[in-house]
């Protein structure tokens, strides 16, 4: 966890428009993958691993290291850039994504991926997981925590409320799980296909510590996870209120692009609306 000022923060925007840019051109290439809620998730990954989040990239198997769990494993390239740009392995991979015998497969792979922690991509196993390694973090007496993103449409799975009632039960108050909650999946709208609301109550009554902020306010993000940090004898869940295809004006709240990369045309448009984004925040230094 680091300090921050205003001006990390714009240079934590600024970031975020650079990894979106990465996501759009990694999908543009393989032809394949899944925009929408890759760059729903990208301000709480910039947040998580350009500011609080203690590891290191020359190290990604040191025991006392924060992990990340991407419950949600088709956002995985929002999860590779990140780790491209902090420099777990060369950002010229990003171009092969999706390709045989790269190491950027289509949903994470932990045994190939420096910086993956879990293998996911089947949904709601991540919470489970997150699980067991915080309860053998507290076994092994270590300080290390635990944070798993989901995607809201993922949390209709039982398993996930099965995992919610263990990390309960157990204290396990050093993990801090954060719901990607954009309002759209594969099928439609969430609310649609199998009701959600309220997340906060649901949750609540499982026995966490809940709070809720804009997913695209890095500074909210970073006031959350120091609150979640510092709040004891419970696990904590951060709502993130998003919206699906952030950053790319045709993607936003559009389900269509859940799990289609965009086109030639629908390429240079959304890298255009990237580049003049990225140009503002430039402007403002």
């Amino acid at each position: 966890m680091k300090d921050y000022t205003d001006k990390t923060i714009h240079q934590l925007d600024l970031t975020a428009v650079k990894i979106r840019k990465h996501i759009i051109e990694m999908l543009f290439r393989a032809k394949s993958g899944h925009p929408g809620g890759s760059l729903s998730a990208v301000d709480a990954l910039v947040a998580l691993y350009f500011n609080h989040m203690n590891y290191n990239p020359k190290n990604p198997c040191d025991p006392d290291r924060d992990r990340f769990i991407l419950s949600k494993g088709h956002a995985a390239p929002a999860l590779y850039a990140v780790l491209a740009e902090k420099g777990f392995f060369d950002v010229e991979k990003l171009k092969k994504l999706r390709q045989i015998n790269c190491i950027l497969q289509g949903h994470p792979a932990c045994l190939y991926t420096p910086g993956v922690e879990a293998s996911t991509g089947s949904l709601g196993h991540g919470l489970s997981f997150a699980n067991g390694v915080a309860l053998a973090g507290k076994l092994d007496g270590k300080d290390y925590r635990v944070y798993v993103m989901m995607g809201d449409g993922e949390t209709g799975e039982g398993q996930i409320w099965e995992a919610a009632s263990v990390a309960s039960h157990y204290k396990l108050d050093n993990i801090t799980a954060m719901i990607d909650r954009n309002f759209l999946q594969i099928d439609g709208k969430t609310e649609d296909v199998l009701r959600l609301e309220s997340v906060r109550d649901r949750w609540s009554s499982f026995g966490w510590n809940v709070i809720e902020v804009n997913g695209h306010d890095i500074k909210e993000i970073l006031n959350a996870l120091r609150k979640a940090d510092s709040h004891f004898k419970q696990p904590s869940l951060i709502i993130l209120k998003t919206i699906k295809g952030k950053g790319v004006s045709f993607m936003e709240n559009n389900v269509d692009f859940h799990g289609v990369p965009p086109n030639e045309m629908e390429y240079k448009i959304a890298m255009k609306e990237l580049d003049l984004a990225q140009k503002r925040l430039e402007a403002l230094i």
